[in-house]
């Protein structure tokens, strides 16, 4: 594809808390030095502010990233990962071609954004998110 043609898988990262959700995009986006041209969306805590997750700012996170290439949805904890299964299987509440990714939370952010901003598909970007369970740090 062309420059000007591609369009990016679109990253949406899934937290307890809007906090740790926004340094967690703010990091990955970071690391991935100035090249960043996937777009990366922050879904974290409930509307209210407070500490959960929300089916409306998650739906709300996927639509904004969504540029036709799939989205990659990174999640934190457990309850989340429950959450973006009960949309995926609503089947209307998310994009087209948006996908729940096995991965750890920080690293697994930062390689979805790095293989993303590449023009890599959606089964890529989430094939490098997942080997970032492997990353050692002893």
């Amino acid at each position: 594809m062309s420059g000007t043609d591609t369009s990016y898988v679109g990253i949406v990262l899934v937290s307890h808390s809007g906090p740790v959700a926004e340094s967690v995009a703010r990091l990955a986006t970071g690391l991935a030095g100035g090249d960043v041209k996937a777009p990366v969306a922050a879904a974290g805590g409930t509307p209210d502010g407070g500490l959960g997750t929300s089916a409306e700012l998650i739906t709300e996170a996927a639509r904004k990233v969504d540029r036709g290439a799939g989205v990659a949805v990174l999640v934190d904890l457990g309850s989340a990962v429950l959450t973006v299964k009960a949309l995926l299987a609503e089947g209307d509440e998310l994009p087209e071609g948006t996908r729940l990714v096995d991965a750890p939370f920080v690293e697994g952010a930062v390689a979805a954004v790095v293989t993303a901003s590449t023009g890599a598909d959606v089964d890529a970007v989430a094939a490098a998110a997942g080997e970032a369970y492997a990353y050692r740090k002893d």
